[in-house]
């Protein structure tokens, strides 16, 4: 039985291959999606050509599939989606919601990511130009399902951000708001690394006119010196003769105790395992996890 009160995603990235973060991320957006009888969907993020790995696409649903994911529906590309973003910003550009920006790298040094509002009131034409969203001077603030409450100044802590960039392509902030109201997602499960980013979508599902979505944010698997696992750390990718160990790698990621003996069962009996007993109050309350710790 599915229930049409929840719709939850996985959104990767092509520009590599999916690693063990990326499995704990996916995993906890399934089993949370499949517990609750809902629908769990899958898109692929590729809004940066230049970074895309040659047959990352294709290696990702191949390891998803090895693993013993099942999603609902076809999947989708934002690369198809270009046309939506460019009316968007053209309507908030119009609006004066949003303003062209030509600022380089350099003159935006030691504003620590902050931007100091440089372009934002000198008119300049879209061409050639950065877009970025004219930010109010508010504080965000939501209650994730694991992490807790957070709080975001929007003006003091991010500034006025990009919508797309100087090259034309779209930037994610925007695309992953209107994708995820355009597929109805009630339920984002993610990586904590993207807990700063949810308040700037916030403020654009609010000037949108989109319902906020439920958030819940699990811990950031990351290497001894402190990076996290990703494809620019050259983190390997998942060997298909390994799903059971590695699934049940990361339940144990994910404080779902999984036992022993469930490493040497097939994909899809860990992932029955996993839904008949995912409980997401025992995810531990943690930006990030130390691999290393896990195995």
């Amino acid at each position: 039985m599915t229930s049409p009160a929840y719709i939850g995603r996985f959104a990767p990235t092509p520009s590599g291959y999916l690693h063990f973060g990326s499995l704990v991320a996916a995993l906890a957006s399934y089993l949370d999606a499949r517990a609750m009888g809902g629908r769990w969907l899958l898109r692929m993020e590729d809004l940066d050509p230049p970074r895309e790995v040659e047959g990352a696409q294709a290696a990702i649903l191949h390891t998803l599939e090895n693993y013993g994911f099942e999603w609902d529906g076809e999947m989708v590309r934002q690369s198809d989606r270009h046309e939506v973003y460019a009316k968007v910003i053209d309507r908030l550009y119009q609006m004066g919601l949003a303003y062209a920006c030509t600022c380089s790298r350099k003159q935006l040094e030691g504003h620590q990511g902050v931007y100091p509002g440089i372009c934002r009131n000198a008119q300049h034409p879209q061409h050639d130009a950065a877009i970025r969203l004219r930010v109010p001077e508010l504080e965000y603030h939501f209650v994730d399902r694991v992490q807790g409450e957070y709080r975001q100044h929007l003006g003091r802590e991010v500034g006025d951000f990009v919508i797309r960039r100087r090259d034309g392509l779209y930037a994610y902030q925007l695309a992953v708001v209107l994708d995820d109201a355009w597929q109805g997602v009630t339920d984002i499960v993610r990586g904590a690394d993207l807990l700063d980013s949810t308040p700037r979508q916030l403020y654009l599902q609010e000037l949108l006119g989109f319902s906020q979505p439920r958030y819940l944010h699990v811990p950031l698997i990351i290497q001894p010196d402190g990076h996290k696992l990703g494809k620019s750390y050259r983190s390997p990718p998942l060997p298909a003769d390994s799903a059971g160990p590695l699934l049940t790698r990361a339940l144990r990621a994910l404080g779902q105790e999984p036992p022993v003996e469930l490493a040497g069962y097939s994909p899809r009996e860990v992932m029955e395992w996993g839904i008949t007993h995912w409980d997401a109050g025992r995810i531990p309350r943690a930006r990030t996890l130390a691999e290393a710790q896990l195995r």
